[in-house]
């Protein structure tokens, strides 16, 4: 398997911290782990460079990796029912994955414990945990994808190619592994939500669809820089919803998924993926277009 093309050399440094597990208000978890900070995928789009702020790093993001050391997780059944999410705000499955095993180090120490576990990757190298995950009730494992254009792939992560996750995907999907295809973020007028849902819908419980998010001030900046240099044709577009702040654009692409769902006979909600359906079941899609205005209500999910 051919290793993913990473960061030359990133400069990787061993941390202590005395929990890895954190409670979380996103909508698909009680608890968040990242067995690592920072992400070697270096995601030119990627939100959670703002974690950068809390680290003593000065290279650029992407540009460096730490590695957590944690205490042993204590009475590991108190979770038992409750939802973990790995990689939240790091992928748990780094190339450097293979050497520090973090990842697969908090999974063993979490078996048994009863936990419903949500992994969210870009890579393939999770099907080396297939044995572990499998030990989970109802496990699921989500990989992000937000092209089926290996070019723009390319242009946006170092992580796994495209055909790679698919594969990946497939292999956990024929498991019995609940999997979901996150198609995130959409990239206005460049992401082809559903011919990903066409390659996909046969190989996945669950497709998750997510906007560009552009708050952070660097993002913005590469994102934009990205877009007059390869797009420049979309640069109105771009400035009407990251500049003006207008919601017209996600409008209709909301109206356009909710389409396509009912012309393949599929259920499509918006911030709410809390369904319990069986696994032969057709994939569930899950609009989070406005999931910042659940956040801020405290709504709950909602088939409007």
């Amino acid at each position: 398997m051919r290793e993913e093309s990473t960061v030359q050399d990133p400069v990787i440094r061993m941390i202590g911290t005395r929990n890895v597990i954190t409670r979380t208000n996103l909508p698909v978890g009680d608890y968040a782990a990242n067995p690592y900070v920072g992400c070697t995928h270096g995601c030119i789009y990627c939100y959670a460079r703002f974690m950068k702020r809390f680290t003593d790093h000065h290279e650029p993001w992407g540009a460096f990796l730490d590695v957590k050391q944690w205490e042993p997780v204590r009475s590991p059944g108190r979770y038992e029912g409750k939802g973990i999410f790995l990689g939240s705000v790091t992928d748990p499955y780094l190339p450097e994955e293979r050497r520090f095993r973090r990842t697969r180090a908090l999974l063993e120490e979490l078996k048994g414990s009863g936990i419903r576990l949500s992994i969210q990757t870009k890579s393939d190298l999770v099907l080396r945990d297939l044995d572990l995950i499998q030990s989970y009730p109802d496990a699921r494992v989500g990989f992000s994808i937000n092209t089926l254009d290996e070019d723009f792939r390319q242009d946006m992560d170092n992580a796994a190619t495209i055909e790679r996750r698919l594969k990946a995907m497939e292999t956990l999907h024929d498991a019995g592994i609940r999997t979901t295809c996150f198609i995130s973020p959409i990239f206005p007028g460049i992401t082809d939500a559903e011919s990903i849902m066409e390659r996909v819908r046969n190989h996945c419980n669950l497709i998750w669809l997510e906007n560009l998010n552009l708050r952070d001030g660097s993002c913005r900046a590469a994102v934009m820089e990205y877009i007059r240099g390869k797009h420049p044709d979309l640069i109105p577009l771009y400035e009407d919803i990251y500049l003006h702040g207008s919601r017209a654009y996600w409008e209709e692409e909301d109206r356009k998924m909710r389409e396509y769902a009912a012309g393949r006979g599929l259920d499509y909600v918006r911030n709410d993926d809390t369904s319990r359906r069986p696994f032969e079941a057709p994939p569930l899609i899950v609009n989070y277009f406005f999931h910042e205005e659940v956040r801020k209500t405290g709504r709950k999910g909602s088939n409007a």
